[in-house]
Parts: C-alpha cells; sequence; structure tokens
C-alpha cells in the first residue's frame, strides 16, 4: 500500500435545484456576515469529535456558524456554497491529520481563507480506534468540549 495520494480529481453528477432550508439558512449567514465552520463528518471516533467541538464552536462564538459542507462541496449554484466561497475566512475542524475535507476545502476557496485545524493533537486520543460507537457518548462529548474551548481560544486570538 502505498503511503501517498497524487492530486486527483472527483467527477460529480450535476443536480437541479438546491435545499430550500439550506437556502435560507446560508442566505441569512451571508447577510450577518457570519464565517463558515466546517467539521469532518465520518463514523470516526476522531470524526465524531470534530463534528461535536465544531457545533459547540459554532452556538458560542456569535461571528461563526455550521455550514452544510456537502451543499457546499456538490451544489455550486447554491448560497451554501456562495457563502463559504465569499467568507473572508472559513474554519476547518479535521478530525486526523488525513485532512480529508480541508484538502478539497482548500481548493474551493483558498489556501488564504482557510483556517484549518486538525482536532486530534488538542486531544491525543483514540489513535487505536476507528468506530465512534468504541467510546461512550459522554466521553465524547467531554472531549468535544475540550476541544472546542482550545479552538475558542485560539480563534480569539486570531480569527475575527
Amino acid at each position: 500500500m502505498k503511503g501517498h495520494t497524487p492530486d486527483f480529481s472527483l467527477d460529480v453528477e450535476g443536480v437541479t435545484g438546491f435545499c430550500p432550508v439550506g437556502e435560507a439558512y446560508a442566505t441569512q449567514q451571508l447577510a450577518a456576515r457570519k464565517l463558515p465552520v466546517l467539521s469532518c463528518e465520518g463514523p470516526c471516533v476522531r470524526g465524531e469529535i470534530a463534528r461535536l467541538a465544531a457545533n459547540l464552536i459554532a452556538k458560542e462564538v456569535p461571528y461563526l456558524a455550521r455550514a452544510c459542507h456537502g451543499e457546499a462541496f456538490f451544489v455550486p449554484h447554491s448560497a451554501m456554497a456562495t457563502w463559504v466561497k465569499s467568507a473572508d475566512k472559513t474554519i476547518m475542524i479535521d478530525g486526523c491529520f488525513l485532512k480529508c475535507h480541508g484538502r478539497a476545502l482548500k481548493n474551493l476557496i483558498g489556501e488564504e481563507k482557510l483556517v484549518e485545524i486538525d482536532a486530534l493533537p488538542l486531544h491525543k486520543k483514540y489513535s487505536d480506534l476507528f468506530s465512534m460507537d468504541d467510546v461512550p457518548e459522554q466521553e465524547l462529548k467531554a472531549v468535544a468540549r475540550q476541544v472546542a474551548d482550545k479552538i475558542i481560544a485560539t480563534l480569539q486570538q486570531s480569527v475575527k
């Protein structure tokens, strides 16, 4: 197994229409000039911690709001994509060093607008587990809270 993946592209089937509630939500966030927050979304325990932390951060920091990565990445005519692309900065909370969403987002918005945070070094746990079901929910929430607190402190010093 190789340890490196060369750059690649992905063909995505087009779509007609958009998500009506996503349009309304993204339009509100755009008008309020909120910065989008995206996160890892997989079933991996590290991705779940990143997702939970992103939710906390977006709820607690007034100038941030969660964005839908699916709509931002794959519905280019949507208000969600417009919001993410036009924001001064976009916060990406990755679950691990692979930075899957962050790598795609960097090409979508440009590296200079991306604030990419790998949650794993902030908690240093569960490197030997995959499934989020292997960690009790309360423990996941507690670790996500610790990660969110560290990210909020960093953002208060560097982003606004």
